[in-house]
């Protein structure tokens, strides 16, 4: 057997330090004119420091467009130096981006050290309280906001709240309002969790970090059966996604230095989340976690039944070998459909790209930023 029975009346979950909140963000790794990239770090409500980056166009005058990351990556993955990136795009095209690392950031500590969080926090405190921010910054220039995997996932939740409202329009990547995985990943999730949350209370990504003789490696050769490529990092992702048997890319799209830089592209993922991600996934909706805490009474029981607040433009954009979310995309565009034809909501999907290199691949700026940008042109 690869994890050994343990008794429970000896075993204790490893305790958690303090959330350091003052600690700073690890440095962005662009190109850019260091002149040019703007770090704002700021506390959310509840005293979490989190972190924004403007990108100065030169130009005062440009819609804004606040860009947000999934779990465990970070503003990096929209930066990358060594491919055309989203921000180049968005640059050249007449925009002024802004990149909001929220809680779930590799580029801060909360994930392996500090205390649990849900993604009612990021709905309740991070998103909006960057959107605050940026409003206040550029007054009445339009606002739009494109977002990557629980980034979006996050954003549905503050969106149905009203915590949100006035967006020019918004670009969701992955998923939205109607999570779907495919069966044998979800199991997963719930028997790793169940399994491991005695012994560990996160994933690691990074196999140099861990060392061989770790409590982590039964799980780097768990995610090595059947594996293409020899670089650890890329087995726990590509081949496993951090033990859920799905994929988060498809390998040949990322170039010879981006599959370098994985490990520091991605951080560790907490397993003390999959709860809230497993309530989701079975409601087929973004549900709240937090039903009897007063201070999330703002966020909607469940966010789809309250589709109806949503007030902007959705494109809704989804890889056709998404091993991840699957055909969720898909899902949510025809629920919404009929559920709430007034909305504008569209849904393209990428042939040929799966989950992260629509964003990481070292074409996207070709098959997948165009799509974007048209979006974004229409209603600038």
């Amino acid at each position: 057997m690869i994890f050994r029975t343990t008794n429970p009346r000896t075993t204790t979950r490893p305790a958690l330090r303090r959330v350091r909140t003052g600690a700073a963000l690890r440095p962005l790794q662009h190109r850019l004119d260091p002149a040019r990239v703007e770090e704002i770090p700021f506390r959310a409500a509840d005293g979490v420091r989190l972190g924004l980056t403007r990108i100065d166009s030169g130009d005062r005058d440009r819609p804004a467009v606040l860009i947000l990351h999934g779990h465990t990556v970070s503003a990096d993955m929209f930066l990358l130096p060594e491919t055309r990136n989203l921000v180049d795009v968005l640059l050249d095209d007449g925009y002024e981006p802004w990149l909001l690392d929220w809680r779930g950031s590799c580029r801060l500590p909360y994930n392996e050290t500090g205390r649990k969080y849900t993604y009612d926090d990021v709905a309740l405190y991070d998103i909006p309280e960057a959107v605050n921010h940026i409003r206040r910054r550029i007054g009445d220039r339009p606002l739009f906001v494109v977002a990557h995997c629980i980034g979006a996932l996050c954003l549905s939740l503050s969106m149905t709240a009203g915590l949100v409202p006035g967006l020019a329009g918004v670009v969701s990547q992955g998923v939205f309002l109607t999570p779907r995985l495919a069966g044998s990943t979800s199991l997963r999730m719930s028997v790793a969790a169940e399994l491991l949350k005695s012994r560990i209370d996160h994933i690691p990504v990074d196999f140099r970090k861990v060392g061989l003789w770790s409590k982590y490696t039964p799980l780097f050769a768990l995610a090595s059966r059947k594996a293409s490529c020899p670089d650890p990092t890329c087995q726990i992702l590509h081949n496993s996604a951090w033990g859920s048997g799905a994929s988060l890319f498809v390998h040949e799209h990322l170039s010879e230095a981006t599959h370098k830089r994985l490990a520091d592209l991605f951080g560790p993922a907490p397993l003390w989340i999959l709860p809230h991600l497993r309530r989701i996934e079975l409601a087929r909706s973004v549900v709240r976690w937090h039903d009897t805490d007063h201070r999330y009474r703002a966020l909607p029981p469940n966010a789809l039944d309250a589709a109806a607040r949503i007030d902007t433009p959705v494109l809704l954009l989804a890889g056709s070998e998404n091993g991840l979310w699957l055909d969720s995309q898909e899902l949510c565009r025809d629920i919404l459909a009929r559920r709430q034809p007034q909305l504008d909501v569209e849904y393209i999907e990428i042939p040929g790209y799966g989950h992260l290199d629509t964003f990481l691949g070292r074409g996207a700026a070709v098959d997948v930023f165009g799509h974007i940008l048209d979006f974004l042109g229409e209603r600038r």
